[in-house]
């Protein structure tokens, strides 16, 4: 920022288009990279306290301590991805990328939705079963498994990685695993051949706080 001090740090892999296909591919470098962060290294911010956190008004009675690690949630609801409304919100996000926006720049004709607009679908998604996980303060890996085109039915669900208690009163760290899919079959994920399956969107590993 304008003090010079570091508010968002990260690592992410570009897909470039090759000028030239035939043209020799660098050789691959791959960074070594810790699974996740740790709780000590999630930005909490200063004065958040969920000791009095009115479950009434959020809508859902369930906290951090109710979740069991490995226990998968289905969103249950799904919602039909219109080409305008996701090209409004990838001029929202500055992404230019004509994939996006022009039915010429790709050989079947059709617009690629924007994969930030299948994150924010997703999340929204997951408040039905996970009301009470209240902000994301990490991203710790994630994959656009499969392009997603205007007409799919984006669905949800969620697996518990990880709960760590924080210095905050009454405030907990939760760690999941968001995935979306356009299928109708929940907690599916991968092949036998450890790809991920057609129908499959996204696949993110975040941190979040909700009330202990």
């Amino acid at each position: 920022n304008q003090n010079e001090q570091a508010v968002i740090e990260y690592v992410r892999w570009v897909m470039v288009r090759k000028s030239d296909l035939n043209a020799r591919s660098p050789e691959a470098v791959i960074p070594k990279l810790s699974e996740s962060l740790s709780v000590d290294q999630l930005v909490v911010p200063e004065g958040l306290d969920f000791s009095k956190y009115d479950f009434d008004l959020a809508g859902e009675p369930h906290r951090c301590s109710d979740y069991e690690i490995g226990e998968k949630i289905n969103h249950v609801d799904g919602v039909t991805i219109e080409e305008a409304e996701h090209m409004l919100a990838t001029r929202l996000w500055q992404n230019t990328a004509k994939v996006h926006f022009d039915v010429s720049a790709r050989p079947e004709g059709s617009r690629l939705i924007y994969g930030g607009h299948v994150i924010s679908m997703a999340r929204t998604l997951s408040f039905n079963g996970l009301a009470n996980a209240q902000m994301i303060v990490g991203l710790n890996g994630g994959s656009h498994a499969n392009p997603c085109i205007y007409g799919d039915t984006i669905r949800s669900w969620s697996e518990v990685l990880e709960k760590v208690p924080t210095k905050a009163p009454g405030v907990s760290a939760i760690r999941l695993r968001l995935v979306a899919t356009k299928g109708d079959a929940p907690f599916e994920l991968r092949s036998a051949d450890g790809k991920y399956l057609p129908d499959v969107l996204l696949d993110l590993d975040y941190w979040a706080l909700m009330p202990a």
